[in-house]
């Protein structure tokens, strides 16, 4: 049960290289899922693509410039995925700035109105937050991703539930760079001008079953997502994930398993695992009866760094994870806090134990994180074929055992009660 390195490459070296950046509900992204719905087909008869509704980021063109010292000077932005565009119009607005950290503590943001809001921070988890600085009505808002002092803007996008409740406003990511030339400068104004904006669209979710010989034992699932962020063909973020997906159904379709094993490739997870999320919603009675374990691979090849799995179950489910991929030489940090910005998250929800293969260079994650750098010279493949080699013998693990259902989906109250907590507040739950 050994995963191939040159396989795993030919599948990134397609999405990348013949396709190119996957943006959620675009052309681009239903193209690799058709790919990955193609290839998966040589090794099951069970193959579907389900869609589920998204907001396309259909942006033509950018472009923000900031008055410093009485001249105005253009610098790089990306506008959020599930924010709104100029219109092709220009706003402008005096600068102010406003740390995230401390600044919610205000009980009056009023002097952010009409404003070019520098916001330090890009992901705010609070939606009463993010509630009150829609309330102050800034102009518009340029979000400084904080975790990297990088010189190029990092791509992101919104949370849809916080869009649908609270509505949005042009918003930009920018470099950070850039941010602390224009503090420093102290820079008086900036005008923004967005031509295009975020349309309804289709995503996709493929779905390769391989259906266990006790079709009432239940399923574990494995995933990677489709889509990218702008501007980024996302090598690590995540072509490799459905390269995995794709190495682990010809991998496991080799040996007949007792449970069934569902392998998916999500679209839009990008946009906050909305697909995962649509996923979970439409067969939630399903999963929450027979969800055996979920293991989900995102950003897990770079080849300088080191490997961290997120576990969410019991002691055993660790221990057990733990010794597999130690059998495989990786050795690995252990992880207990529950990430709500990862496809198994959902599952999680539907009290799914799990967990998320990743990787990371530097403490706050990957240099090249939602970044044009995100491409394939990057990854070691080798290294790659280890995770999935272990991973497929962990999903094989959870298809063969005999332990119960019962026995299998245990999560403590505490973390029952935190991911209930984070599904609400940033998923909106079962509403969606």
């Amino acid at each position: 049960m050994q995963a191939s390195a040159a396989i795993l490459r030919e599948h990134v070296d397609f999405l990348c290289g013949n396709i190119g950046v996957r943006l959620a509900g675009s052309a681009a992204e239903y193209q690799a899922a058709e790919y990955t719905a193609e290839t998966a087909k040589k090794y099951s008869s069970d193959v579907i693509i389900e869609r589920f509704p998204v907001m396309e980021r259909a942006i033509t063109s950018e472009v923000l410039e900031v008055e410093i010292n009485g001249k105005w000077q253009r610098f790089p932005a990306s506008l959020f995925g599930n924010a709104v565009s100029t219109g092709g119009k220009t706003l402008e607005a005096e600068l102010v700035w406003f740390d995230s950290r401390g600044g919610y503590r205000r009980k009056d943001l009023s002097f952010l109105r009409d404003k070019a809001v520098v916001h330090l921070g890009c992901h705010i988890l609070n939606p009463a937050h993010y509630q009150a600085l829609m309330d102050a009505r800034p102009a518009f808002l340029l979000f400084v991703d904080t975790r990297f002092p990088a010189q190029e803007p990092r791509a992101d996008g919104l949370f849809p539930a916080y869009v649908k409740s609270s509505g949005a406003l042009p918003t930009m990511n920018v470099a950070f760079e850039n941010a602390r030339l224009w503090r420093n400068s102290h820079a008086s104004k900036a005008r923004l001008t967005v031509c295009g904006e975020s349309r309804p669209a289709q995503s996709v979710n493929v779905i390769i079953t391989l259906p266990g010989s006790d079709p009432e034992a239940g399923t574990v699932y494995a995933a990677g997502h489709l889509d990218t962020q702008a501007d980024s063909v996302g090598a690590d973020d995540n072509a490799i994930g459905v390269a995995a997906v794709l190495e682990l159904a010809r991998i496991l379709s080799r040996t007949p398993h007792r449970r069934t094993i569902k392998l998916c490739a999500f679209g839009a997870e990008e946009q906050l695992s909305v697909g995962s999320a649509a996923y979970v919603r439409r067969h939630r009675q399903e999963i929450e009866k027979s969800g055996v374990f979920m293991c989900n691979f995102d950003s897990f090849a770079t080849a300088m760094g080191w490997t961290e799995l997120f576990i969410t179950g019991s002691d055993d489910t660790i221990n057990t994870v733990d010794s597999i991929f130690q059998q495989e030489d990786i050795y690995a940090v252990i992880r207990r806090d529950i990430s709500p910005f990862v496809d198994n998250f959902s599952f999680s929800a539907a009290k799914v134990p799990g967990m998320w293969v990743n990787r990371k260079d530097c403490d706050a994650g990957n240099f090249y994180h939602h970044t044009a750098q995100n491409t394939p010279d990057k990854l070691d493949f080798e290294l790659a074929a280890k995770h999935v080699t272990a991973g497929a013998k962990t999903v094989a693990h959870y298809a063969d055992t005999d332990t119960s259902i019962s026995g299998l989906q245990i999560l403590t109250s505490a973390q029952q009660q935190e991911i209930a907590d984070l599904w609400q507040a940033v998923y909106n739950g079962w509403e969606g």
